[in-house]
């Protein structure tokens, strides 16, 4: 693959008529802790920049990159660069995969969304660090895009989630028109964004019930009919368990093929760092 290889990808799939992702040249960054700030109750805000930042890509709402940690006897084992790849070392180091929030070239600034929870690596990290502290960061290795061929979106995940489906949100087309169902605790978990005006968003309270149980968003999703004859997307992420019964009710009930659907466990219930895809 060539420098700008993926880029000429990019612009072949949102030409096309079906999804796919796109790999990109995959760096490896140190990057340095600008500031910190609270998004609701549950999503902290950690915005990294620095002159590791210079070059960083972003071209599609979905991007991922890993935020790496020393271990637990101090030690910081990084991968190495292997062509347009990473190389990494066994066993794996310690490390976190967060959504591109948002990129700033201009300013070269990085922002990723933490949710909060107690005893997670990178959540106690965030909550802790200090501005001028540097951290090493991986990727993104590649974007999921999509083509621009869809006459609704549908977008549903949690807390976990929210971060995608905002950038979503900010970066698809102002024109668009669909649903973003997003699971909190209760309104203090609620957070601005931008909201595209035929969008409707739905901010459904769980209440005592904890993160990744029970079926609210579920109950909430189940409420949305799809216009007949009209091409959707739909998105749809969190705690892997609760996924499973969405998964059947999009494939089943929704009628929605593959090529159109993109469902993904950002986590499980007693798994650090897991990652499933439809």
């Amino acid at each position: 693959m060539s420098l700008d290889a993926h880029l000429d990808r990019i612009a072949e799939v949102k030409a096309g008529m079906s999804s796919a992702k796109v790999a990109y040249p995959i760096g490896l960054r140190e990057l340095e802790v600008v500031s910190t700030r609270m998004l609701g109750s549950g999503l902290l805000r950690v915005t990294l920049g620095g002159e590791g930042a210079r070059g960083f890509e972003s071209h599609v709402p979905e991007e991922h990159v890993r935020l790496i940690f020393p271990d637990e006897h101090g030690q910081l084992r990084l991968p190495e660069r292997d062509g347009l790849s990473l190389r990494w070392p066994r066993p794996l180091p310690v490390s976190r995969e967060y959504t591109v929030r948002r990129y700033d070239p201009a300013a070269e600034l990085l922002d990723v969304d933490v949710a909060l929870h107690p005893g997670g690596v990178a959540s106690d990290w965030a909550v802790s660090v200090e501005p001028g502290t540097r951290i090493y960061v991986a990727g993104p290795p590649g974007g999921y895009v999509t083509p621009e061929v869809y006459a609704r979106y549908l977008f549903a995940g949690d807390i976990t989630a929210l971060p995608a489906i905002a950038r979503w949100l900010e970066m698809l087309p102002p024109d668009i028109v669909g649903w973003a169902f997003v699971e909190v605790a209760d309104a203090s978990e609620e957070i601005e964004m931008t909201v595209p005006a035929c969008v409707q968003l739905r901010w459904v309270h769980r209440g005592a019930v904890p993160i990744g149980h029970g079926d609210a968003l579920e109950r909430a999703l189940r409420e949305v009919r799809l216009p007949a004859g009209e091409r959707t997307f739909v998105w749809i992420s969190g705690e892997a368990g609760v996924l499973k019964p969405l998964r059947r009710w999009v494939r089943d009930e929704l009628g929605v093929p593959p090529t159109d659907r993109r469902i993904t466990g950002y986590w499980k219930r007693g798994v650090a760092d897991f990652d499933d895809e439809d």
